[in-house]
């Protein structure tokens, strides 16, 4: 697989190197890169990938021009994307009953055409979004033997005709949206348009999701369940017979959405049944209502990015069914809640961001079930959690820039944290030896198997998505969905003193470890070299002395490297990805010699005597390509690389990509009502 997804450039001939070279790639996601260099001709080079390739994801990518038809019929092809690519145009092709495509989004894209009856044989598809193109003629009968299908929307076409009453076959479907015509379901989709006046009364009808976004319109709905107002441009404070409704005439809704919009004033009290209340990213202010001690059944509060100040109600420690606690990003100060009860349901627990003080109420062992415990950039005073070492479920343990002091130690239970793959204290007052004890039981870091069949996200299966801060190659980023074999350890900015432990060489699955800015001394273990999916590795700013241990050039997925500020010496091995890595990787270690310092060892001006010719043939980063890419552009010098790529290392390749262009892990924004129902 290979994921280059985030704010950079692909230019003709990159995207021809790549593609030509990458036949046995089975999953190609590049969302949010800029590819409006790269033409209709151009695209027709996919077909290079069409027997090999399953996922394929180009949203929002600036494509024009005409996508080839064949490559949505591809016989392995399980997952297409291309949404939010105004002008790319297309048409769909006549499929037949071998195609395996289980996901299409079309949407807001230039594809046009009727959509052909041969849709029908897409035995496995399960969503299908075609919104906002110009599809037009009318819906084939053949619709209703997509029997898997969950998702479908049309909404924003030239669509006529009735709808096939072969859809009532359709037994799995949760979301239909056919706006452009008048019809009735049980989902209504009515999002952008001019509607005005009053809607009527629903008494008739079984409504239970409604879209009514960007309209000027009234409406007597006594039975709604659910509201979606998310991702829009609603500004202003939320009106006072909004208020009114939540509190009198929809008191069966369960689930409301107004995320990401441009809210303003006071928090809405929701009403006693709502299971769902996602608020975030507005410009909501004030402290938060008591009243919301009163909705006792929530499932899901999410609160983040606002500007909510005041403390966090006690009361939510003890909402049973609480499972998501988002409160990120905001101005709260006071306590975390002190008592969480033991029947709990939490997964998820973020508090990061705030002014939160004081200590870590130990009734967080309680809640058995949490996956996320967020507590980042407060001020809490307190000494390690060891408590929390009883979480067997526990995967994300952020507790990066509080007050936090003391040693840390594993030891009062037999497995202490065996589901840990996120491990930040950062920037706090650790001192004493590194923790050995914690980071043998770490099995969360050992072993990780990816996941074959695709991408898979930590987070509440259609509603929510776990995210977290970290530190990636000297940056500070959200990442705003985890991936599940996402893996780091970050114990920097402490006081830490002591040796590096051989014992951390067995976290085989380690993505990114961060030891720096402590006073760790001794040796660079030569464990490290075990460590083959280490992609980033910062021990600057210590004590450390002895030299680099040649063995950590097997470190092949490696494109991030800081051992400056030590006292380390002897030669600089080289080869493999050593050869990419800069002056600063090794600034301020006076005793250091050999390439890229311009200190020569002696009997030694050309090479490291640790390389050898057969090394360098076989990485394809012998010491021509190092001086032509230094000379030429980090660019250039990644293509020179490329034949590593044709070698089977693609994820390799995707990560020196990512530390040349600088890529900011970004958000994919939901960018139609029913894609936030897709499944991560």
């Amino acid at each position: 697989s290979l994921d280059l997804s985030g704010s950079m450039r692909l230019d003709p001939f990159t995207w021809k190197r790549l593609i030509l070279n990458a036949t046995n790639l089975r999953q190609l996601h590049l969302d949010d890169v800029d590819m409006s260099l790269i033409d209709g001709s151009s695209l027709s080079q996919l077909m290079n990938l069409s027997s090999s390739l399953v996922s394929l994801s180009l949203a929002q990518t600036g494509l024009q021009g005409n996508f080839p038809s064949d490559i949505i019929s591809s016989p392995n092809l399980h997952e297409l994307e291309l949404s939010s690519n105004q002008n790319l145009s297309g048409q769909l092709p006549k499929f037949n009953s071998s195609t395996p495509l289980r996901y299409l989004d079309l949407s807001y894209t230039a594809f046009s055409g009727e959509i052909p009856y041969s849709i029908g044989k897409l035995k496995s598809l399960t969503q299908l979004t075609l919104t906002e193109c110009y599809f037009d003629g009318l819906l084939p009968l053949s619709l209703g033997n997509l029997t898997q299908l969950t998702s479908l929307n049309l909404a924003g076409n030239n669509l006529k005709g009735e709808i096939p009453s072969s859809l009532s076959k359709l037994t799995h479907l949760t979301y239909l949206d056919l706006q452009v015509n008048n019809f009735s379901v049980s989902e209504l989709g009515l999002s952008d348009n001019q509607l005005t006046g009053s809607i009527g009364e629903f008494s008739t009808y079984s409504l239970r999701y409604l879209s009514l976004s960007n309209n000027n319109i009234q409406a007597r709905i006594q039975n709604l369940q659910e509201l979606d107002l998310s991702n829009n441009k609603i500004q202003g404070k939320v009106p006072s017979w909004f208020h009114e409704k939540l509190l009198r005439t929809w008191k069966d809704i369960q689930h409301i959405d107004l995320s990401y919009n441009k809210l303003q004033g006071v928090l809405p009290i929701p009403p006693y049944g709502i299971q769902f209340f996602l608020l975030s990213n507005n410009n909501f202010t004030g402290d938060i209502a008591m009243s919301l001690c009163n909705a006792s059944s929530l499932n899901v509060l999410n609160l983040a990015h606002n500007n909510l100040t005041g403390a966090i109600p006690q009361c939510l420690g003890t909402f049973p069914s609480l499972s998501v606690f988002d409160m990120q990003m905001n101005n709260l100060y006071g306590s975390i809640p002190r008592n969480f009860s033991k029947e709990n349901s939490f997964q998820t627990i973020k508090l990061n961001g705030n002014r939160l003080e004081g200590t870590m109420p130990q009734s967080l062992a309680r809640c058995t079930k949490l996956e996320v415990l967020d507590l980042g950039d407060n001020s809490i005073k307190d000494a390690f959690p060891n408590w929390l070492e009883t979480l067997q479920e526990l995967q994300v343990l952020s507790l990066r820039s509080n007050e936090l002091h003391g040693s840390i130690t594993c030891s009062s239970t037999k497995h202490p944290f065996p589901k840990l793959r996120i491990y930040d204290v950062s920037g706090n007052n650790f001192s004493g030896p590194l923790p050995t004890s914690c980071f043998k039981n770490f099995r969360g870091m050992m072993n990780v198997i990816d996941n074959k069949t695709g991408l898979q996200y930590m987070g509440v299966a259609n509603y929510y998505n776990d995210s977290v801060v970290v530190t990636i190659k000297g940056f500070s980023i959200e990442l705003t969905r985890i991936l599940t074999t996402f893996t780091t350890i970050d114990l920097s900015n402490n006081m830490f003193e002591g040796e590096i432990p051989q014992v951390i060489g067995e976290l085989n699955s380690l993505k990114g470890l961060n030891l720096s800015n402590n006073g760790i001394t001794g040796n660079i273990p030569q464990s490290l070299s075990y460590l083959r999916n280490l992609e980033w590795l910062d021990l600057s700013r210590n004590k450390l002395r002895g030299e680099i241990p040649m063995a950590l050039t097997k470190l092949n997925f490696l494109s991030f490297l800081n051992f400056s500020q030590n006292h380390l010496e002897g030669i600089i091995p080289n080869g493999q990805q050593f050869n990419t890595f800069g002056n600063d990787s090794y600034e301020g270690n006076t005793m250091l010699c050999g390439f890229p310092l311009s200190k020569s060892c002696k009997n030694d001006e050309d090479r490291s005597p640790y390389s050898t010719s057969n090394d360098d043939e076989e990485s394809g980063f012998g010491w021509k390509t190092v001086v032509i890419g230094y000379g030429c552009g980090s660019v250039f010098g990644m293509l020179l690389g490329y034949n590593v790529f044709f070698n089977g290392k693609p994820q390799w390749l995707s990560r020196l990509v990512e530390s040349i262009f600088s890529i900011r892990l970004k958000r994919t924004n939901n960018r139609a009502g029913a894609n936030r129902r897709r499944m991560n």
